[in-house]
């Protein structure tokens, strides 16, 4: 039953988030789906809640899906900040979110008969762009039409009543396209909300626009996948997070809030946090250990509303769930806020494409 919870809160959250008070953000829950090739199976670098001061450093090479960049090494998904100084606000924003509360990867392979976590699926040139129409906020998407076919794995399933996100990759253009609330109806996608992304570049969305995440950020970059953390061996890259109240704010290179509370203890979208340095994760299985080394060096990003300390991925058949279950130990305690430098927006623009 929580799971379903958050997932009807996708269309609200793009503007106010959902729960009570007003438009205060609160939900719980995960959401599940199908990803990866052929079917089976973000952005942004934080900032502060309060506009302290700080400095960013690099990335060695950005993380690859064939021979496409998920973004160039020097974008916010692909900083390494684990030399960044710790936020002022740190034990103030964690105490918020909940310290108590444990991590959970909400990706793996099945959960009730579906997918756990955000698919996505691998197209080329062949593939023929498929007309879109918007349901909810097709003034705030990019027009399409989008190389996503007809049978492209949706989040939670084909009969899923969520947030129902659909994402491809095509690995020639090196394009990102991702929808929100889709549905293929006859020839087309029917969808809330939809974005197109250039790979090779520090491609952004508007200010005051949201994307198919309420942050206005690319979901995939943030997505744990099994290539990189089994095959490869290493997670290059900040993960993709949701928090049950962000702020009425967002930091840069987020471009949306999805929250009326003013709260400064609550994370702005965007918020860039990382695992501790001295957390012990030794005990651990070898794809939960590779993952803690990344959320060490790389960190983790506030995405969108959901349950607290839930770090996304995208499902494959592969994983081993056991192993997986190793990070449901893991408390809020053991993250902390980095101190990016950025100034939070509390006043968006009109969203202007």
């Amino acid at each position: 039953m929580t799971m379903r919870v958050l997932r009807y809160c996708w269309t609200a959250l793009l503007v106010l988030g959902c729960g009570d008070g007003g438009g205060d953000d609160s939900a719980d829950g995960g959401s599940s789906g199908t990803g990866g090739r052929s079917g089976t199976g973000g952005r942004g670098s934080g900032g502060t809640a309060a506009g302290d001061t700080g400095g960013t450093t690099g990335s060695a090479a950005a993380p690859t899906l064939d021979a496409c960049p998920i973004f160039p090494a020097d974008n916010a998904w692909n900083l390494d900040v684990s030399e960044l100084p710790v936020h002022s606000r740190s034990d103030a924003i964690v105490d918020a979110i909940g310290r108590d509360d444990l991590a959970h990867p909400d990706f793996g392979t099945e959960w009730e008969g579906a997918p756990i976590g955000i698919p996505y699926v691998i197209v080329g040139p062949e593939q023929t762009p498929i007309t879109i129409e918007y349901t909810l906020y097709g003034d705030e998407s990019d027009p399409g039409p989008f190389p996503i076919p007809l049978e492209a794995p949706v989040e939670g399933g084909p009969d899923s009543d969520g947030d129902r996100h659909v994402i491809a990759v095509d690995t020639t253009a090196c394009r990102l396209y991702e929808l929100g609330n889709a549905y293929p109806v006859g020839d087309h996608w029917e969808a809330g909300a939809g974005t197109e992304w250039d790979l090779t570049r520090n491609d952004t969305h508007p200010e005051g626009c949201t994307s198919v995440d309420a942050a206005g950020l690319p979901i995939f970059p943030g997505l744990v996948r099994y290539d990189e953390v089994v095959e490869q061996g290493a997670l290059r890259h900040a993960v993709r997070f949701t928090v049950s109240r962000t702020q009425r704010a967002y930091v840069a290179p987020a471009s949306h809030y999805a929250s009326s509370n003013t709260d400064p203890d609550l994370p702005p979208m965007g918020l860039r946090f990382r695992m501790k340095a001295t957390y012990d994760c030794a005990s651990f299985s070898t794809e939960a250990q590779v993952i803690c080394d990344g959320l060490k060096r790389y960190g983790m990003i506030v995405a969108d509303n959901g349950s607290n300390w839930y770090l996304s991925g995208a499902p494959d058949p592969r994983w081993d769930d056991e192993a997986l279950g190793d990070l449901k130990s893991v408390p809020g305690d053991a993250f902390e806020v980095v101190d990016t430098g950025t100034t939070p927006v509390t006043d968006a623009p009109d969203c202007v494409l």
